[in-house]
């Protein structure tokens, strides 16, 4: 079994086959045979692991095993308490309703962690801007950024920094950067 973490950069396609304007992960991941488990959109940035087993993909990706995938979402606005508390709750999006999950406000100096993105978020003087973090169980196509507009907080830069027990921090992962994980480590089990 082979599982790599890698720190997906903003711009980047989760497919191997090339792409006209966009980079797609062949730009950074060399190993053959492994394949993304879930993907990221090519406007979201974050940890993103890659495996050849089927079975661990599956236990990564399929919503019935319930593994907690963490973000950070730059939003448009400032959301209160009662609108944290509606993500938490679930939010109805039109052709499904999310699952319960996890919301809260980000305290800035957490983002110093964050590498500056290229091309930055449109800066609006008129309109400020807030960080929120948020827990799922579930990853539908552009799930959080549908979650944050559907509340009138669209989301200006979206970072998967968590998938389980690994964080994109202590994985010490720049944009770009892979790491190839043991087959025995501490986390194995709560993936």
């Amino acid at each position: 079994m082979r599982l790599i973490a890698l720190n997906k950069p903003f711009g980047t396609i989760c497919q191997f086959s090339p792409h006209a304007t966009r980079a797609s992960l062949a730009d950074w991941i060399k190993t053959p045979g492994v394949y993304p488990a879930g993907r990221l959109d090519s406007d979201s940035e974050g940890l993103l692991l890659l495996t050849d087993d089927g079975a661990l993909q599956a236990r990564i990706t399929e919503p019935r095993h319930k593994l907690v995938k963490r973000y950070w979402a730059q939003v448009e606005g400032v959301p209160a308490t009662a609108d944290l508390a509606a993500l938490a709750r679930g939010v109805d999006l039109g052709d499904y309703v999310t699952r319960p999950c996890q919301a809260a406000l980000l305290d800035p100096a957490d983002t110093t962690a964050l590498w500056p993105r290229h091309p930055p978020v449109r800066f609006r003087a008129a309109i400020p801007t807030t960080w929120i973090t948020l827990s799922i169980s579930e990853g539908k196509n552009r799930q959080v950024r549908r979650m944050t507009a559907a509340l009138g907080f669209p989301t200006l830069r979206l970072v998967r920094v968590g998938i389980g027990a690994l964080d994109l921090f202590s994985l010490e992962l720049a944009p770009g950067a892979q790491r190839v994980l043991p087959p025995q480590a501490p986390w194995d089990g709560l993936i």
